[in-house]
């Protein structure tokens, strides 16, 4: 799928971010990340992945157009929506989005964009999941376009030097990229992003030899040899040790060759990552706060303000022409 960037000038993009504010919406919506994390403390205490989800999610919408929920967008017969792209297949947690939003419509209509629902039950999310809870500026508003043909992200097989160059061209340093990776200290993967390095690794035949021995023998039992697709594609947390809590023992994994996505296990090989893998591993704290900035970070990237894009009155569909929006 094609690649592209939309890089706006830097004085562009430094405006825009600043237009972005802490409380926001104080005066239009006063209780409106109040609502947003009573609903995500609701959730988790039925559904501890959906700290995953929500990541992931933030992650892939950020990455393709910047943060403005395009990813929410269902298709429809003209138009294939960036939901229904490959990488977007396995990401979930849109009925809850949804969910958000319908509340948020009931107390402030047309006010709370989709894409600062996204940022803030995420950031809420992290702080159930054993993170620190962080203050992160709101503003952003809804985009107009949402296409599967822009969705191209930086893939689970990935070299470090290749992963680097996604996370290079959106301003990001490698130390932010390694940091944002540790976001796989939730979450799962399906056997079929690395079922690959468990039987017959680049041609091989064999199994990855920079995976620890014994979680080979365990994966590819779960996994099975078979590379067909399958109605149930099982699925291995990306941490095996604290699998639902936010820290930094993601880092400890890997160095133990215990890395499941190859990109994860790359970053512990990698002359380059292998430092700040180990800093990360050996400092909870300051993995934490390092993952705080670079996920504000990510929150700003290409964000739409001002009267720049809508607020979508449901988050799966773009507003009907003419329909206005504050």
């Amino acid at each position: 799928m094609a690649l592209r960037y939309f890089l706006l000038p830097f004085f562009f993009l430094s405006l825009a971010t600043a237009q972005l504010s802490f409380n926001f919406y104080r005066s239009t919506c006063p209780n409106a990340e109040f609502i947003i994390k009573t609903l995500v403390f609701n959730k988790f205490n039925k559904d501890p992945s959906i700290t995953a989800a929500l990541l992931r999610m933030h992650f892939h919408d950020c990455f393709v157009r910047g943060c403005d929920a395009s990813i929410l967008i269902n298709s429809t017969s003209n138009n294939q929506a960036e939901k229904d792209a490959g990488p977007n297949e396995t990401v979930r947690g849109y009925e809850f989005i949804d969910e958000i939003k319908t509340q948020l419509e009931k107390k402030c209509p047309n006010t709370v964009s989709c894409a600062d629902i996204i940022t803030a039950a995420t950031r809420d999310a992290v702080a159930l999941s054993g993170g620190p809870s962080y203050p992160i500026p709101t503003g952003r508003r809804d985009g107009l376009i949402s296409n599967a043909n822009d969705v191209n992200l930086p893939g689970p097989s990935l070299s470090v030097s290749q992963a680097f160059s996604f996370f290079r061209a959106k301003g990001f340093t490698l130390k932010e990229m390694v940091t944002l990776l540790g976001a796989h200290t939730v979450g799962v993967a399906h056997c079929g992003f690395f079922r690959g390095r468990l039987f017959n690794f680049q041609g091989t035949g064999k199994p990855d030899p920079s995976m620890d021995t014994a979680l080979v023998s365990k994966l590819q039992k779960l996994c099975g040899s078979s590379s067909l697709p399958t109605v149930r594609d099982p699925t291995a947390f990306l941490d095996q040790n604290t699998s639902f809590r936010v820290d930094n023992e993601f880092y400890n994994q890997v160095l133990k060759k215990r890395g499941i996505l190859q990109i994860d296990q790359a970053l512990g090989n990698d002359r380059s990552s292998v430092g700040f893998v180990r800093q990360f591993s050996s400092d909870g704290n300051g993995f934490l706060k390092t993952f705080v900035d670079a996920m504000v970070k990510m929150g700003k990237l290409e964000v739409l303000v001002g009267n720049a894009g809508e607020i979508r009155k449901k988050c799966g569909v773009f507003n009907s022409p003419g329909f206005a929006s504050m």
